[in-house]
């Protein structure tokens, strides 16, 4: 049995932590107290915000799992202000952390783009790495692009630190690539959550389960150690009326993935895991399939878990190469700081210009 620990970092990370326990549990607000985890392992999961308020409104979320991190009621997101607060605290929650026991691997879910998540992730994944050397990945979810300039430039320089820090990998989901989820940025929030859980859910599963073809921890770290570092995931469900096959494409569809990636020109590495009723798995469609995506990617890890009356679901894990999107977001945030720098620039000219005509005034009454 695997030993993991799921920490979500700020409002977004918390958001999505809560949802995953939502699923985990069955989905009663009382449930996190008498229900039964649908986790194969052993899991534990912390909420770490320097917002109460934030935390407060977590339902499915244990209080015992919440943890404040008292700071200005959070960093109205200014990265150098969360970096300061984490240093400021890092003894604190590696502590609690380490009251949680051991682990095999953590994954630390967080908005790129805002104050607490953007600033802790990429050196709270430092100091785990540091303190307790087990594998730990980031989960890090990109903004809806016209949410603003702070979020855009905050997020590219969180993923630059992300891809050169010794993270074991980094799963990337993008709201903008999502929006389709929710008739409202809320409601999208909302799709967007539950669709991560169901995900994670799955693949939690996969990595503590006696499988066909066998994937497990090793494969997945050799897979998201790829390319940029950087990964997505896709998803695609079916019944008995559409073949595996149908459902594999899916899940390497635009439809299936959490980010604007074309798998066979821009993934480098993956895994495919297959789950279902024995019936629904035709060996020979998985392996013609599979092998197409292997042609162009050149290593591909598969794994087929088997319970009978499940109609079938598969997990896709991609590791990133060059990518087109990728590239048009880090040209979005670069524009994005040049244009604050330019708005800065032309303030402090023109405090200038106010100091010097004031110069030897004084207020008359």
């Amino acid at each position: 049995m695997l030993n993991i620990l799921l920490i979500g970092v700020g409002q977004c990370g918390n958001r999505i932590l809560d949802a995953i326990n939502k699923e985990a549990f069955g989905g009663g607000v009382i449930s996190k107290y008498y229900g039964k985890q649908k986790f194969a392992s052993h899991v534990e999961t912390v909420a770490i915000n320097t917002a109460i308020n934030d935390l407060r409104e977590l339902r499915f979320t244990k209080a015992k799992d919440r943890i404040h991190v008292p700071y200005l009621h959070g960093v109205g997101a200014n990265r150098r202000t969360g970096k300061q607060c984490f240093e400021d605290n890092k003894e604190l929650l590696l502590r609690a952390i380490e009251e949680r026991g051991d682990f095999d691997v953590a994954f630390i879910i967080a908005s790129a783009s805002g104050g607490t998540g953007s600033s802790f992730l990429p050196l709270m994944i430092e100091a785990i790495k540091g303190r307790f050397k087990y594998n730990v990945y980031g989960v890090l979810v990109l903004p809806f692009r016209e949410e603003g300039a702070i979020y855009l430039q905050n997020s590219i320089f969180c993923l630059k630190e992300v891809m050169d820090g010794s993270s074991d990998g980094n799963i990337i989901v993008d709201n903008q690539f999502l929006k389709h989820l929710g008739k409202d940025i809320k409601s999208a929030y909302d799709g967007i959550n539950k669709t991560i859980a169901e995900r994670f859910l799955l693949l939690l599963k996969a990595l503590d389960s006696e499988m066909m073809m066998v994937t497990d921890l090793g494969d997945f770290k050799s897979v998201m150690s790829g390319g940029s570092r950087l990964a997505t995931m896709g998803f695609g469900t079916g019944d008995k009326d559409v073949s595996i096959k149908s459902v594999i494409k899916h899940s390497l569809s635009h439809a299936g993935l959490l980010f604007e990636l074309d798998p066979y020109k821009e993934a480098n590495r993956a895994m495919i895991i297959i789950e279902g009723d024995q019936k629904y798995l035709n060996i020979n469609d998985i392996t013609s399939e599979v092998e197409k995506l292997s042609c162009e990617l050149g290593q591909i890890f598969k794994g087929i878990l088997i319970h009978k009356g499940e109609t079938p679901r598969v997990l896709s894990i991609l590791s990133i190469g060059a990518s087109a999107e990728l590239d048009k977001l880090f040209k979005a945030g670069i524009g994005a700081v040049e244009k604050q720098r330019e708005k800065k620039e032309l303030l402090a000219e023109q405090n200038k210009i106010i100091a010097e005509r004031l110069e030897g005034l004084e207020p008359v009454y």
